[in-house]
């Protein structure tokens, strides 16, 4: 057996509805990751990390510090702008929020122990409208209603984040990405974009590699 198939054969269970999700052996870290795109979240109980790379969107870290129980989402824009539609997708700040928490308590943690840390937001091009502004707005004034207890921040600024979060422990290792190209951070951020204006249910555009 070598050593790829044990470390897969070892691969904690997902909780339901997670299934989707792209899960592998982290090397570096030498334990599972689980890596989210843009509108997905994740939770876990397990020694396992929770990965993404942010550019104007925005990720909440969240955990239950006693359990131990504890996620991150991805969204890109602070609500829908169709007023008319009452969309679940995680691509939403509001929904994604909601989901995350929810999930949280569904798995045995509780609001009260809730901890959060927050990340993105960054402003990849001058002169063009902020949406990293937008969520990091968002985000504040949402942690403020519902009176979440944060303990960190690294929001705004110009440069893409890769985020590791391990919710077991509530560690968050993050590192600037200073050497993307801004052509390729354009071009990805405009396609997720028309994803959503074309199709807001489905779509799922990974920002940065």
């Amino acid at each position: 057996m070598s050593l790829l198939q044990k470390e897969y054969e070892d691969l904690p269970d997902a909780f339901d509805g997670f299934g989707h999700v792209n899960r592998y052996w982290d090397k570096v870290n030498n334990m599972f990751a689980a890596k989210i795109l843009p509108g997905e979240f994740y939770v876990s109980c397990n020694k396992e990390l929770i990965a993404t790379v942010l550019g104007s969107c925005v990720s909440a870290c969240i955990r239950d510090r006693v359990f131990g129980i504890g996620g991150m989402n991805h969204f890109m824009l602070p609500s829908s702008s169709r007023e008319e539609e009452i969309s679940a997708s995680a691509r939403y700040g509001n929904n994604a929020m909601e989901l995350l928490i929810n999930e949280i308590l569904k798995h045995g943690g509780h609001r009260k122990n809730l901890e959060l840390k927050l990340f993105g937001g960054g402003r990849m091009f001058k002169g063009m409208n902020d949406i990293g502004k937008k969520n990091i707005d968002f985000i504040k004034a949402y942690i403020a209603t519902e009176s979440l207890n944060l303990l960190a921040e690294d929001l705004g600024d110009i440069y893409p984040r890769k985020v590791n979060y391990f919710p077991l422990t509530g560690e968050v290792k993050v590192k600037k990405l200073r050497s993307l190209h801004n052509d390729t951070i354009f071009e990805r951020e405009q396609s997720y974009k028309e994803v959503i204006n074309n199709d807001p249910q489905s779509g799922e555009v990974e920002l940065f590699e």
